[in-house]
């Protein structure tokens, strides 16, 4: 673990009047099923390590060496969570949470918080799948819990905690913006208080887009102005670009009904009264609901204020760290984002709403380069036993 900043900061989790400490561990765990799947991808391998039953062990065994206050499991197999997963997480004091993938593919994310820090407050999946939107035809999911602290002083905040693994498509740059817009208005939903500000939010999860990216972007600067700008680009997984339609504004239609704020909208509905009334106010009310300026401007915001665990580049050498390394590639797709500190942020006008209570980064795990793996063969290994690399954090609620 690298101890951040204040070098008297104690690392260890202690929880005190004025302080809650917790760590988060994101890790995409590589179902067995997308294994066999994409066996072009492993071809490094050696065999023995790419079987589930050497496999889980290890990373069971990595979970409880770090031993996190929550963790955020992607590519979590259906199966696999019933029979094994689920009950030795449950035997290491955790309580898990499940939502599975809408298609035929049968993994989803899980959410599992200790229960000596967390009680639950609320579960909210999210499905992005809608029959209704010809674009959201694809069956990734998210999950978003909102968990209480447990401490003496009855006056902290809840935590909001998202998890997500996000369409892999480097050219589906349009469905991947309309699935992470869906999540942030889940988000913005859960973890709203009674005040008008949010509670502080950790945002796990794969997310297929890789770092300075226009999506990466997105989530930590709170706009993105897409116009120009070509569906491959969106992630920054492949250069070229070459014959890519470029975002149509907007990108979802409305009736998917979250606002370019990515936030969930009431949906205007003209009244159309079977009455000897006015005609010509009912056009006026249809006429309003169809041209209202948002929906032509091709700026995305978000209300929250979202910091990376990770810089992404070893300060050293400027060699790029990379979460997933397997035979096509070896970049970073995984994150820890979370609500900065509100001194992080003052510059910039209008944040302050959002980050009452931010969370201070102690610590995290270290990544590593893609040379670092290839001297241990790559992913998976002897030891690694995912293609990609746990993620953990140490954070500070200061109440």
């Amino acid at each position: 673990m690298k101890i951040l900043g204040d070098k008297n900061v104690d690392s260890k989790c202690e929880d005190s009047e004025n302080k809650f400490d917790f760590s988060v561990m994101s890790y995409n765990i590589l179902s067995q099923d997308l294994l066999e799947d994409n066996s072009h991808l492993y071809r490094h391998c050696r065999r023995p390590v790419l079987h589930w039953s050497f496999r889980f062990p290890n990373i069971l065994k990595e979970i409880k060496h770090f031993d996190a206050d929550v963790l955020c499991l992607q590519e979590v197999q259906e199966d696999h969570y019933g029979t094994e997963i689920r009950p030795s997480l449950e035997s290491l004091g955790y309580h898990c949470e499940y939502k599975m993938r809408t298609g035929r593919k049968p993994d989803g994310c899980a959410i599992c918080f200790k229960h000596s820090k967390f009680s639950l407050l609320s579960v909210n999946p999210v499905e992005f799948f809608r029959p209704d939107v010809p674009l959201l035809d694809r069956d990734n999911v998210g999950l978003v819990l909102l968990l209480q602290p447990r401490i003496p002083s009855t006056a902290s905040p809840a935590l909001c905690v998202a998890n997500t693994h996000l369409l892999y498509n480097p050219r589906r740059g349009d469905i991947k913006l309309t699935q992470l817009a869906m999540l942030l208005a889940e988000i913005s939903s859960v973890a709203h208080q009674k005040d008008g500000s949010f509670c502080p939010i950790v945002m796990c999860g794969d997310f297929n887009s890789v770092p300075g990216s226009p999506l990466y972007s997105f989530i930590k600067e709170g706009k993105l102005n897409y116009e120009g700008l070509a569906i491959g680009k969106v992630s920054g997984q492949e250069q070229s670009s070459r014959g890519q339609r470029i975002l149509s504004i907007p990108i979802w239609p409305p009736n998917l009904g979250i606002s370019q704020n990515c936030v969930y909208e009431v949906q205007q509905v003209p009244k159309v009264e079977k009455t000897d009334g006015d005609p010509t106010q009912t056009q006026l009310d249809k006429t309003e609901v169809l041209v209202t300026p948002e929906k032509l401007s091709s700026h995305l915001q978000h209300h929250f204020s979202l910091s990376s665990v990770y810089s992404h580049y070893f300060p050293d050498t400027g060699i790029p760290e990379v979460t997933t390394c397997h035979s096509r590639s070896a970049i970073t797709v995984d994150y820890i984002f979370y609500s900065a500190e509100k001194e992080d942020v003052a510059e910039k006008p209008g944040a302050e709403v959002a980050l009452v209570g931010g969370l201070k980064l102690l610590a995290r795990l270290s990544l590593l380069t893609e040379q670092d793996l290839w001297t241990v063969n790559g992913l998976p290994n002897e030891n690694n036993s995912s293609d990609h690399l746990p993620l953990l954090a140490k954070f500070r609620l200061e109440l």
